[in-house]
C-alpha cells in the first residue's frame, strides 16, 4: 500500500470516528427516535461504506499499467483459448 493510500485510509477511518461521536451527541440532544439522530447515523453508515468500496477497489499493477499505455505490445497479449 502507498503512502497515499494509507494516509487516506487514515483519514476516512477519523472521519468515520468524527461522524460516530457527533451522531452520538445529536441522539443524547435530540432522542435515539429523532430525525436528526436518524440521519447523523446515515452519515456514518455512507462513510463506512465508502471505506469498505475503497478497500474493495485494487490499484493496478505496473504490468496492467503498462499495458494500458501499450496495449500492442508482446506482454500485454491476451490469448483466448
Amino acid at each position: 500500500m502507498t503512502n497515499i493510500q494509507e494516509t487516506a485510509k487514515i483519514d476516512i477511518q477519523e472521519k468515520i470516528q468524527e461522524e460516530v461521536e457527533q451522531a452520538r451527541t445529536v441522539c443524547d440532544i435530540n432522542g435515539s427516535g429523532s430525525p436528526e439522530c436518524a440521519a447523523a447515523w446515515d452519515a456514518v453508515e455512507e462513510l463506512q461504506a465508502e471505506a469498505s468500496h475503497k478497500r474493495q477497489s485494487k490499484p493496478k499493477n505496473s504490468l496492467e499499467q503498462y499495458c494500458d499505455d501499450n496495449p500492442d505490445a508482446i506482454e500485454c497479449r491476451v490469448y483466448d483459448d
